[in-house]
């Protein structure tokens, strides 16, 4: 039994056998076969040596010719391990004694090779480690050949286990069979993260090495509250997290009775609880879950999902999905949030050095305006069909939001000259994300007709911690004081100029900081629909005068571990019985 900590993106407890996912995105897709089978997988594995070996030959051979002999002796060595004995007769003992698959016995072994090479000191023998894993994929490649599958294909329940998953690979997993995912890589905030935390399944990242240290097969639990994954558990812990998974189910469904109810202060001060949505389908879910509309709506997601941009039929068609889905409850999208790690970085020649602080998000679009208004023009035809607010992502100056702004104005003429619906009193608004924009914001409220503090950048940029480095993210903290005091300016400033805000970041959703969010004056959060009814269930049990006490005290802190031990501490006293 093997134990790992790392961060959790979303609560709950899964158990299921591990997948692990390859660069190249496959599965071994079962671990034994029938006896009578045996001889099969063995003449498999001989095959796969052969080739494998064969096409090491013919590539070393190139690269003598056109590179040197330096650049061939990497394959060279390759070459070498598939010829050791011990290698192929470690494989073979392995189907002929268990009745391992082909597959299954080459995995096994070469992932045994591989920790092996990671308990060395010799820094350049652990860089060796990454030749291993490469010849296991080629001998996988060979032993599989066009039976191999993805994660599309899975037949039963699995636990997704790989070094890193891509927001875009992360957004195909909504209709897959994986019931959980543990990751090498990844920090609380990152993009695929909040992915993890919509989809609403158990996730724990910043695993460091667990893609390697676990095989495909075994059996994995998940612990999305107490931030542990463990491989291969005992008959004990096993039992006791079937039974923790079955109490945190009934908790789920106790938290979900409180759908129909809304969420009001025990003195009456009422609080909208909108979801944050990636894809047009979750609209109905966060309705379900007890939401009073959406909060956000990333559209960026639907770039993500095929290599083409959109339509501006398909965008059209997918708000309007979405617009449905919320029913009578008002609908805010905003406009793609591409750049950084999302989709712009993996089509450009040479990527942007930093690309957190380059062309992404408004910026991205002011650049790339026949895209940006294809985009507009698709919001400005479904928002005839329901309530709707358009929002722009990380203004910083006011001359962007009024270049937006503009564009806006622009393709309502263009649809008007084609004779198409348009909502031509839409509410348009930003998200405040930058240090830039809360310095200003008192000069935003005279233009803008709402403002949604959107935390996870806000936080990033404030204190200059990349969101997305597993290496800093400790330092990544919404208890900061400067953070606090942030949003507390800024809600101030919105609340004297009469301007809607709400807050939209990962923050929202996260109980610790509901009693401070609400007692410095917010009155609209918006955060994943999973998370809707345990905020609910909190501030339903507080008081006004409670929240802004504790908010008072909370700012009056000048360390981020005072504050999140403090807010812990009072959070516990009003869910006593919740994983907080």
């Amino acid at each position: 039994m093997e134990i790992f900590r790392g961060i959790s993106v979303a609560p709950g407890v899964a158990i299921a056998e591990a997948v692990v996912l390859e660069a190249e995105e496959y599965r071994i897709p079962y671990r034994t076969v029938p006896e009578g089978e045996v001889p099969r997988e063995i003449a498999l594995l001989d095959e796969a040596f052969h080739k494998s070996i064969e096409e090491l030959g013919k590539q070393e051979e190139w690269l003598n010719d056109h590179l040197g002999r330096d650049a061939a002796n990497v394959f060279e060595w390759h070459i070498g391990v598939l010829k050791d004995p011990a290698l192929r007769s470690g494989i073979e003992k392995l189907i002929r004694e268990q009745r391992s698959s082909a597959a299954y016995g080459a995995s096994t072994v070469m992932r045994n090779y591989q920790r092996r090479f990671m308990q060395m000191t010799d820094p350049l023998l652990v860089e060796r480690m990454r030749d291993v894993q490469d010849i296991e994929r080629r001998l996988l490649r060979h032993i599989l050949g066009e039976s191999r599958e993805d994660i599309n294909h899975l037949t039963q329940p699995v636990i997704l286990i790989a070094h890193d998953l891509t927001p875009t690979q992360t957004a195909q997993l909504a209709n897959t069979k994986v019931v959980g995912v543990a990751l090498d890589a990844g920090a609380a905030t990152s993009h695929t993260a909040i992915l993890l935390r919509s989809w609403g399944r158990p996730g724990v990242i910043g695993l460091n090495d667990i893609s390697i240290r676990v095989s495909g097969g075994d059996l994995v639990i998940i612990d999305g509250i107490h931030q542990l994954v463990i491989a291969n558990p005992d008959e004990t812990t096993l039992e006791e997290y079937r039974a923790r998974q079955t109490a945190y189910i009934r908790l789920t469904d106790e938290l979900d009775e409180l759908a129909d109810l809304p969420a009001v202060t025990r003195d009456g001060c009422r609080i909208l609880l909108h979801s944050n949505i990636e894809f047009p389908q979750e609209a109905a879910v966060g309705v379900a879950k007890g939401s009073d509309g959406i909060g956000l709506y990333r559209t960026e997601f639907l770039f993500l999902q095929k290599q083409e941009p959109p339509s501006e039929e398909e965008q059209y068609e997918a708000y309007c999905d979405a617009i449905r889905g919320a029913g009578d409850c008002p609908v805010t999208i905003r406009t793609f949030d591409l750049g950084a790690d999302k989709y712009t970085q993996q089509r450009q020649y040479e990527q942007e050095r930093n690309p957190m602080l380059g062309l992404r998000s408004i910026r991205y679009s002011l650049r790339n305006l026949d895209l940006f208004k294809v985009q507009l023009r698709a919001i400005l035809r479904a928002a005839v069909h329901g309530d709707v607010r358009l929002m722009f992502p990380l203004i910083n100056s006011l001359m962007e939001y009024r270049q937006a702004k503009m564009t806006v104005h622009d393709a309502m003429e263009d649809l008007e000259e084609v004779g198409l619906p348009v909502a031509r009193e839409i509410p348009i608004g930003m998200m405040l994300e930058t240090p830039a924009a809360a310095v200003q914001v008192v000069e935003f409220c005279r233009e803008v007709a709402f403002i949604s503090i959107g935390s996870n950048d806000l936080i990033q940029y404030l204190l200059a911690v990349d969101r997305g480095n597993e290496r800093v993210s400790t330092l990544f903290s919404a208890s900061h004081p400067a953070v606090l005091r942030t949003l507390r300016d800024s809600i101030r400033a919105c609340t004297k100029a009469g301007v809607d805000c709400s807050l939209c970041g990962e923050m929202a959703g996260q109980p610790l900081y509901t009693m401070f969010l609400v007692g410095a004056g917010l009155r609209t959060l918006s955060m994943a629909p999973a998370n809707i009814p345990e905020i609910k269930k909190l501030i339903r049990a507080v008081t006004l005068p409670q929240a802004q006490r504790v908010a008072r005290r909370a700012l009056g802190f000048d360390t981020d571990g005072q504050v999140t031990n403090y807010l812990r501490s009072e959070t516990r006293k009003m869910l006593p019985g919740d994983p907080i």
